[in-house]
């Protein structure tokens, strides 16, 4: 089909069409009326032959082809700003661009002190803004699109690209005075014994540390469950509670916290972090200068006295 039958400003209708997967969101993201969306709407399903949205109760959903249009008709997009010189080169240091990343209150703790001081020495006016993960992120990539960046451990099957940026390994945390603790040790008939302050995270998988106890046979007899690993030292200190926790959270709060950082007595286990984004944000230069600060910054974390 010649290009010059071809209305290129459907390309426009149709990513937003498919970010938002809804007829009257898009349309109110161009400030198009509902009429002129669904004669754009009727255009493309006459072009690619495919209903694209259909509707599912309140909602739409998109067809199996629209799922696969999206990073095409991005990069087409960004390559057409490119050609027509609408497109201005990232340059950090006159930067006001805000990265919107989601991410846990364990890799808050961890990662942002370094990255922020390491932005603003580069981008003095780059802002970063911070939210929690939502609990359907796995479930799709639409939560994907409306961050810059998922920072979040391995083997939850979140969409997207994806690249590690650290690793790290639980340990256990006890108050100093915690009945239990002998030369500062634990062993794992202590881990059957004790009480357990445990993490929650909207799903009922086990982390990999619970999967190894389980795996030992340790029966966990869990007291009190927190959302996210950061409250977890607050919650043990002065109780006879254990937790297992990433260490480079451990060490960081423990002191304040006021517990006692132990080795484990299951052996290392590791908890790998990455770092997701959208496939239609890979050639994103900004994004990919964050990226890069990320990668930088992230294995210089680890605070003193924790092992590597």
């Amino acid at each position: 089909m010649p290009l010059g039958t071809i209305d290129l400003n459907l390309l426009v209708t149709l990513r937003a069409l498919l970010e938002e997967e809804n007829v009257t969101h898009a349309g109110a993201r161009l400030g198009l009326s509902q009429p002129s969306m669904s004669i754009a709407l009727a255009r493309l399903r006459r072009h690619y032959k495919d209903e694209l949205l259909v509707r599912t109760g309140r909602g739409y959903c998109l067809t199996p082809l629209a799922k696969t249009l999206l990073p095409s008709v991005t990069e087409s997009l960004r390559m057409m700003d490119t050609a027509f010189g609408r497109t201005e080169p990232f340059v950090p240091g006159k930067s006001e661009r805000v990265f919107s990343i989601t991410l846990s209150d364990y890799s808050i703790t961890v990662l942002i002190e370094p990255l922020l001081r390491r932005v603003h020495d580069e981008a003095p006016m780059v802002g970063l803004k911070l939210s929690p993960i939502p609990p359907d992120t796995h479930e799709s990539d639409r939560r994907l699109r409306e961050h810059d960046l998922l920072i979040a451990p391995m083997g939850f099957a979140f969409p997207g690209e994806s690249e590690l940026i650290f690793r790290d390994r639980f340990v256990c945390i006890v108050d100093p005075a915690n009945p239990r603790l002998r030369d500062g040790w634990l062993s794992l008939e202590d881990l059957g014994a004790l009480p357990h302050a445990a993490a929650t995270f909207g799903h009922s998988g086990l982390n990999p540390a619970e999967r190894v106890l389980e795996e030992l046979g340790v029966r966990r007899h869990v007291q009190v469950r927190v959302v996210g690993w950061l409250p977890l030292p607050f919650v043990v200190a002065g109780t006879d509670l254990v937790a297992v926790v990433p260490e480079r959270l451990a060490r960081r709060v423990a002191g304040p916290a006021g517990v006692l950082v132990v080795e484990p007595p299951f052996g290392k286990v590791e908890l790998i972090e990455a770092a997701w984004w959208h496939p239609t944000r890979s050639g994103d230069a900004a994004l990919g200068w964050l990226r890069g600060i990320l990668r930088e910054t992230a294995p210089c974390t680890v605070p003193p006295g924790q092992s590597q």
